[in-house]
């Protein structure tokens, strides 16, 4: 059989993305039924970081469909264009003032097109406008705006999804998963307050609400269990010089475990120049200190990862106009300038924290020469 371009099959609209969802969202199984609640989560969650929205609420509702909104100045209306493209197309990927909550951005059409039904009401000046879709269709004309509102006086959009049963494996969403994922976004992003209600049962739905003013401090001191924990060293940056910010903060504890988080515009990587860049600001500190105060012999060779990582809990997250990540599965961040910009700030915070907590410094450095002396080669 001769291959030629008679055999080329284009697929218009979001026929694609019925046709191969997990080119979009990566599985049609559990995985793949929370990023549909991702995607309209940081639509959300940018109207909240742009000052437009205050906080949102996401319902978990029987029969398996999800209801999204937020108090913010609604999806901007001209006629009934705009709504149309944020439903019906796909979007490039994410800069620094975005919230990468799911597969990469993919967008709201995408949710549309994998959902048996969608509804999106936009409120404005107290004037409700409404559109359906049927898998990714237009169901009914929008309404013309109400003139009497729907939804109360405020401002606001509200989406309603009920994800497509001929797609996904199941359509019930897990509660404790979609709560971890809100929790990081919400540390991640001071500004954000999301509230997390589960409508599902007969009894009386209580809302989570994640909001963390004090952001990374407040992720760290999570993660040890310890939120009162004084001795968080944190601090944000914007540096121009890598185009984007870093907001990172640690504290070494009395475990001999070792817990790095680390983030770039939100999402979770595994490694990158980001964490690189702090190991290494680290081992520049607390090297210096340790030959300026003798706690380590002349003869002696620098502390490597293993022992200054005993017992640390450290988040290191990054904000930046153009992420470049890498792998198969995108979660390297491979930003050169990233590296060095980061490693110098750390630098500069450490062996200033050093310098002004003498007595503990001494006991951390100490600790981890003696875990040198007793392990040469590592665990």
């Amino acid at each position: 059989m001769t291959y030629d371009a008679s055999h080329i099959q284009v697929l218009e609209g979001l026929e694609a993305v019925r046709k191969r969802p997990g080119m979009y969202i990566g599985s049609t199984g559990e995985r793949g039924l929370r990023y549909l609640v991702f995607e309209v989560v940081e639509r959300a969650a940018h109207e909240i970081l742009s000052g437009r929205a205050s906080r949102m609420e996401v319902t978990l509702l029987p029969g398996g469909g999800v209801r999204v909104a937020d108090d913010g100045t609604g999806v901007r209306v001209d006629g009934f264009d705009l709504p149309l493209t944020v439903l019906t197309a796909c979007h490039g990927g994410p800069g620094r003032h975005d919230v990468t909550a799911g597969f990469h951005g993919v967008g709201l059409s995408v949710v549309n097109a994998l959902s048996s039904r969608m509804r999106a009401e936009v409120r404005q000046d107290g004037v409700s406008t409404v559109w359906e879709y049927a898998r990714g269709v237009a169901a009914t004309q929008p309404t013309p705006p109400a003139p009497e509102p729907k939804r109360g006086n405020g401002n606001g959009t509200t989406f309603w999804f009920w994800p497509d049963p001929e797609i996904f494996e199941t359509t019930d969403q897990s509660f404790a998963a979609l709560a971890e994922r809100f929790r990081e976004l919400a540390f991640l992003n001071r500004p954000l307050d999301i509230s997390l209600i589960d409508e599902r049962e007969p009894a009386e739905p209580t809302p989570v609400r994640f909001r963390f003013p004090g952001g990374v401090r407040d992720f760290v001191a999570y993660l040890d269990g310890e939120p009162s924990a004084p001795d968080i060293v944190g601090f944000d940056l914007d540096d121009p010089d890598m185009e984007g910010e870093m907001e990172i903060a640690w504290r070494w504890t009395a475990s001999s475990t070792e817990q790095i988080r680390s983030f770039a515009n939100s999402q979770t990587t595994h490694g990158g120049t980001h964490e690189r860049g702090f190991r290494d600001g680290m081992a520049d500190a607390i090297n210096a200190y340790a030959r300026e105060r003798q706690l380590l012999a002349e003869t002696d060779s620098d502390l490597g990862d293993d022992p200054i990582g005993e017992g640390l809990i450290a988040v290191v997250a990054v904000r930046l106009d153009h992420p470049q990540l890498q792998g198969c599965l995108r979660d390297t961040l491979g930003n050169g300038p990233v590296r060095a910009r980061v490693r110098a700030a750390v630098r500069e915070h450490l062996s200033r924290w050093l310098g002004d907590h003498p007595e503990q410094a001494d006991a951390l450095i100490s600790r981890m020469v003696a875990r040198t002396i007793y392990f040469p080669f590592g665990k």
